[in-house]
Order: C-alpha cells, then structure tokens, then sequence
C-alpha cells in the first residue's frame, strides 16, 4: 500500500536535467519533493500536488524525497502526438510511453534492425551507480596518459535502481561536463538520450547510433539489498557480463571494493561482486583487480583469485593504481560518494572502478 499525501508547493528550486526539486507544505510540515515534469506537467508555486511518501515514512535513503504523483489542481495538457510505442514502468499508474531506439518509428531503426555485434566494444561492467563517474575517470585519464583525446562514452542505466535517468544527477553533470556522450535507459528505466527494451538492444545502440568507444553498464542510484547472497539488485552485473560477451563485446568487470565498509561481507572485494561474476557471468571477462598498498592490497588479490583460472572462467588483470588516478578522480565534476563515503573516506573503492576504465580504455585505444 502506497503512502499517500497532499500538499501545496512553497518553493521551487534550480533543478537539474529532468528532475525539479521542491518544498512543500503537508498539513503544516515543510518536506523536501521531486518532481519529474516530462510525467507530470509544470509545476509552480501554490500547485497543489499529490504525493507518494513511502519511502520517506519509512526513512529509506537516496534522496529522501517524496515524489510527485500529479498536480490535482491542474491537469497538464496532453503531450503532442508522436512517434514511439515502447512502455516502460508498465502497468504502474505512472506508466510512460517513448520512443525505442530500434523500433519501426526510429530514424536508427535500419542501423539496429539486423545489428548483431559489438565489434570488440569494451563494455564496463560495474554493481554501484557511484562506480559510473569513477571509471569515467579512469577512461579519461588513460586517454590523456595516452596523448588522445577523451574517449566517447555511453552510459547504459539498467533497472535495478532509479527508473528515470532524471533522478541521477550524476548523469547530468557528466553530460553537462562532457565526460558523458550518451545515456541509454534499457529495460524498465527510462529519461535516457536513447531508450531500449534490454541491455542488448542498448549496447548495440550504444555502439553503432552513439558511436562510443567504451559503454559503462550500471543500476540507476538506490540499489537494493537483503544482506542475502542472492538478494540483491547488483546480481544483474552478472547478466550485463553475458550480454556484452554474446554479442561480440569485450566485457571488463569492475570488482565492488571497500577499505572502509563496516560490513565484512563488504570489506575488500564485496561478495555482492563475488556472486555476480563468479556464479551469474557465464562467459569469460576481464576482472580488473585493483593494486592497492598494504593489507587491503593483499586482501583484494586474495579474494579476486577464485575468479580467474583455473578455478573461475574469468581473467585476472592487476591494473595499477599510482598517485595520477586518485588526481584524476579529484577532477570529477560530481562529488564522489558511495554508502556515504567520500574519495578520502574510501579512496579503494572509487580507484577499483577507475582501473576498470584505465583498462577499458587501454582496449579502447588498442583496438
């Protein structure tokens, strides 16, 4: 059963690509609110607004918003007619309808239409959405150490978190700074440049109507977890490994670490990592192991060997992590956080992800 509230907008803030921020009175309590205007119309102070407080009833994270459902005092007008008949967030009341990238009203339905290969594609693999800019990072680092120019990059939002590609500030600021060419919701996401039914119809849009180099694969913010070895949204990285491997792509996986989470079962190499890629990934990809100092160092190499021959079907590939990468993590234009914890918090965490995009980028590059 849904929370529900009413309220009127009091404020209404800078938003960002997609999503508006707002405060509104509910029976005389101010709350922090978001609304997406592509599904609901304008909204401006003095609306009143209809609200789903689940989630902030119950104290859940990411954001702590509650989100707008309609405005009730206005109805905004029907969108244009268009093409495109791909539904996603189906049969839920907020159900939208968009434009597919291969479908038969698509300009690029003739690229996609018997598009079958990746061609040797890099496809970054990774659990975390706070992982995406850290191996951007590494992807523009290796092509500047290279004497290139950045790499073109296409970002696939899976659904095992946020829905709408709006909700990710993160994605915006990448596009807005250019680190990111393209975002490509697949499945039940959507607020992408492109939007496909699977991830594989995304990765073929990625590679021949985005034309990128490299495309990083990753769940929208808010995973999922049931502190279970199977009950988690990140199992989905396994599937994402498959995917790239039959259609002709280079998977590379990014291992989850942490030198700082409380959790054993997170410390080092996540066990969320572990499953995804040691019992869902079917196929073979490269497993970038991060050369850290010290204990976590030794720790992280210990828990990844499983992965590789001759017990795992995977390749093992120490990537190193010197004083450059964490530099080039420093530049990123969002502020890196994951569970809470910043770069200097958790520096292993974010130099995992960007060794996966330094040896992306060094197949990239290669190719």
């Amino acid at each position: 059963m849904i929370a529900w509230r009413q309220g009127v907008v009091v404020r209404v803030d800078d938003g960002w690509s997609g999503a508006l921020p707002l405060r509104v009175d509910v029976e005389g309590q101010e709350v922090a609110a978001l609304a997406y205007p592509d599904l609901v119309g304008r909204i401006d102070v003095g609306a009143v607004v209809l609200l789903n407080v689940s989630a902030l009833v119950r104290g859940l994270g990411t954001g702590g918003y509650a989100l707008v459902v309609a405005r009730t005092d206005r109805l905004p007008s029907d969108p244009p007619a268009g093409p495109g008949h791909l539904v996603k967030a189906r049969y839920t009341p907020l159900q939208t309808m968009v434009l597919g990238v291969d479908e038969q009203e698509s300009v690029h339905h003739e690229v996609l239409r018997d598009a079958d290969d990746l061609a040797g594609m890099p496809v970054v693999v990774a659990d975390l959405h706070s992982a995406v800019p850290a191996v951007v990072a590494g992807l523009r680092h290796a092509a500047r150490r290279a004497g290139r120019p950045p790499l073109t990059v296409a970002y696939l939002l899976t659904d095992g978190g946020a829905l709408p590609a709006w909700f990710s500030r993160t994605i915006g600021t990448l596009r807005d700074a250019g680190w990111l060419d393209a975002c490509v919701s697949t499945g039940q996401a959507f607020g992408g440049d492109l939007e496909a039914v699977s991830v594989h119809s995304g990765l073929l849009a990625a590679r021949w109507v985005a034309r990128a180099d490299v495309a990083v694969v990753a769940q929208g913010p808010g995973n999922l977890g049931t502190g279970t070895r199977w009950g988690f949204s990140g199992v989905a990285a396994g599937e994402a490994v498959n995917a790239a491997a039959v259609l002709g792509g280079r998977p590379v996986a990014s291992l989850r670490v942490s030198g700082a989470d409380a959790r054993e079962r997170h410390r080092g190499v996540s066990h969320h990592s572990l499953t995804a890629y040691g019992r869902v990934a079917l196929a073979p990809a490269d497993v970038v192991v991060p050369v850290l100092d010290g204990t976590l160092g030794e720790l992280v190499r210990a828990q990844a060997q499983p992965l590789g021959a001759p017990v795992g079907r995977h390749r093992l590939v120490e990537v190193g992590t010197d004083e450059g990468l964490l530099d080039a993590l420093g530049e990123s234009p969002v502020r890196l956080s994951t569970m809470g914890r910043g770069l200097q918090e958790d520096p292993a965490s974010f130099l995992s992800a960007a060794a996966a995009g330094l040896h992306a980028a060094a197949l990239a590059l290669a190719g």
